[in-house]
């Protein structure tokens, strides 16, 4: 898995304090950015935070590209529905030997890994000759049309592997790139980082939030899952390792 912050928000920080700024004072706009300090930045974001005022969070965003994903983990993190996705298409990208993710508990079994690996073996040679067959059909198809033959082989493999696709699995590995604001990064991070979030999105959202503390240190500085400010919401699902928890996401 690799995850790159690739853009953001000049000074962000700075763009949610002078935001709150202008809430709560009667400054204008030529003076939101005057005497807007460090330790003023740092308590304009404190305050935002203690108070439950999210909404000038929402003034900076941060994009990302990810790879080395499952298709299983993109399907969950294009739930976060307030934010903008770019993922590889099968469309239009010939998969010629695709890549899987093995998830870690199959590649400890080797039984389990076995299997797996055949599966994933059979479902390449599958979309291939699936592939092969269809370009054939349409190939016919197109050239009776009076297509070209270079244009007929063109469109022949575009329709052919957008049917052949369906063979590949959840595990199939994609490229994304996506941008959310930080208001929509919290609620990720709060959701994504508990322990209870499947392994593969829970690691991807660790790293994401890894990402932006680098730029952005005070406003993500009390992110994660939100057992590390308060009791564990999961009730009697809950993992049982608030304390290591915490102590995880205070050194990230």
């Amino acid at each position: 898995m690799k995850v790159k912050l690739i853009a953001y928000t000049p000074e962000p920080e700075k763009v949610v304090s002078m935001a709150a700024k202008l809430c709560y004072s009667k400054v204008g706009v030529d003076g939101i950015e005057e005497n807007l300090t460090e330790e003023k930045i740092q308590n304009f974001l404190k305050m935002l935070t203690d108070i439950g005022h999210e909404s000038p969070l929402e003034h900076v965003s941060f994009t990302f590209a990810v790879e080395g994903i499952s298709r299983a983990c993109s399907h969950q993190i294009v739930r976060h529905r307030i934010a903008s996705y770019s993922q590889q298409s099968q469309r239009y990208v010939k998969l010629d030997q695709f890549e899987y993710i093995l998830p870690p508990e199959i590649e400890k079994c080797e039984e389990a890994k076995k299997i797996f690996i055949e599966a994933m073996e059979r479902d390449q040679k599958d979309y291939d000759r699936i592939v092969d067959i269809l370009s054939k059909k349409h190939f016919e198809e197109f050239t009776k049309a009076g297509k070209s033959e270079k244009e007929a082989k063109r469109l022949a493999e575009k329709k052919a592997i957008e049917d052949a696709r369906y063979v590949f699995p959840n595990a199939c590995e994609t490229k994304i790139v996506m941008t959310m604001n930080t208001r929509s990064l919290y609620n990720f991070f709060h959701h994504r980082c508990c322990e209870r979030a499947q392994w593969e999105i829970r690691e991807l959202a660790v790293r994401m939030l890894a990402e932006v503390k680098k730029v952005a240190p005070i406003m993500f500085s009390g992110c994660g899952p939100k057992c590390i400010k308060g009791t564990c919401p999961e009730g009697n699902m809950t993992c049982g390792k608030i304390t290591e928890i915490r102590e995880k996401f205070k050194n990230l």
